[in-house]
């Protein structure tokens, strides 16, 4: 039902996620980021809580392998479950449970990890990681979605995709991007794209007002003096 690419860009320290499914919401519930700690996705028949259990234990200290390692052992109905966990340095580490839905497979790159299930061919994975490992001058949400839509150019999965969404972090707590198509009936991708595009230009501002907002651009509002 989902493919995905989680990434660090070892120029900026960025850490983030791409994922598309043919089910509605996916960045509801899939991506997971931590700036300085990690990035997450838990995907298939999908247990949201993973993400962020996977995160704490990369902050406690965990290697990527050891965190899903503990995720493994501690929870019910794991064998439904399938992970991907990209640390701070870009190691990587995956788990695809035995009850994992259909054509499933992982691709492990420089610094990026993909997964999916339901795939049109083991292709879908290795597309996107190798886009991603081969083009490190792009800002990290640009390089995500562009190695989404190449797993999508490899065939995606084996129904039509409708919700998209990507997460990325930096220095802060909260996410430097963090944007969603939750429902299209044709081409999320394009539209989360769009999306970013739009969103690129003013990124550094919104992140400006909420350092300092007293050096921050104007806010070029209606009534905004």
């Amino acid at each position: 039902m989902t493919f995905s690419i989680s990434g660090y860009c070892e120029k900026t320290g960025m850490l983030g996620v791409a994922i598309t499914t043919s089910s509605i919401c996916v960045a509801s519930r899939c991506p997971w980021v931590r700036a300085g700690v990690g990035a997450a996705v838990t995907q298939n028949v999908t247990d949201p809580s993973l993400g962020n259990s996977m995160l704490d234990y990369l902050q406690k200290g965990l290697s990527v392998n050891k965190s899903i390692e503990k995720i493994v052992s501690e929870n019910n109905f794991i064998e439904y479950r399938q992970l991907a966990l990209v640390d701070s340095k870009g190691n990587v580490a995956s788990y695809t449970g035995s009850k994992t839905l259909g054509n499933n497979s992982v691709s492990e790159g420089e610094h990026c990890i993909a997964a999916g299930n339901l795939l049109i061919s083991d292709k879908v994975v290795s597309n996107m990681t190798d886009f991603f490992s081969s083009n490190k001058n792009l800002h990290l949400a640009e390089r995500l979605l562009l190695s989404l839509q190449a797993g999508l150019d490899a065939g995606g999965e084996e129904g039509p995709v409708h919700s998209a969404g990507i997460k990325v972090v930096h220095k802060y707590l909260w996410p430097l991007v963090d944007l969603r198509i939750d429902w299209a009936d044709e081409e999320p991708l394009t539209d989360l794209m769009k999306l970013w595009h739009a969103y690129e230009p003013q990124m550094i501002d919104y992140t400006a007002r909420a350092i300092d907002p007293s050096k921050a651009p104007s806010y070029g509002v209606p009534g905004d003096l």
